[in-house]
């Protein structure tokens, strides 16, 4: 449970905005509840690493991340997760709320990089550094029994 007002670390995705690899975005109303709480940071990795949106879409394989037409987007995403990193840092983000199953955001679970729909033990680009830097990480499935 947060007990504190820090500001909460969110991929922009959840709050609305059309930032995903497609242009659209994945609102979510038990992220949208915690602005009555808590600062809330809006973040797109992807965007941050110098994507363009829409791309195409990408999957982790292993350590790096290819894109479905097969371009390896990796230092993209490496690029992205640093900065956000830079930015949790910079405000003082203690928690991050990240979209499941992304490649760059995905927590506990991820695409296999096949493009097949198959999902695999892992996390993102992000949130794996995000949560190696002591910043706890949660996706927007896992808010209601882990942080509210």
């Amino acid at each position: 449970m947060l007990t504190d007002d820090s500001p909460i670390l969110v991929s922009a995705c959840l709050l609305g905005l059309c930032c995903r690899y497609n242009a659209e975005s994945k609102a979510n109303e038990r992220v949208l509840v915690l602005a009555k709480t808590h600062p809330l940071v809006p973040v797109c990795p992807e965007q941050l690493g110098g994507l363009p949106t829409p791309r195409p879409p990408a999957e982790r394989k292993g350590e790096r991340v290819v894109s479905s037409d097969g371009t390896d987007v990796t230092d993209a995403f490496q690029k992205g997760a640093e900065e956000t990193l830079l930015l949790a840092r910079t405000l003082g983000c203690k928690t991050a709320v990240l979209k499941a199953r992304s490649p760059s955001c995905g927590h506990g679970r991820i695409y296999d990089g096949t493009f097949a729909g198959s999902l695999v033990p892992g996390s993102g680009v992000t949130a794996e550094l995000l949560e190696a830097s002591g910043i706890a990480v949660y996706t927007e499935e896992e808010i209601h029994s882990s942080i509210d």
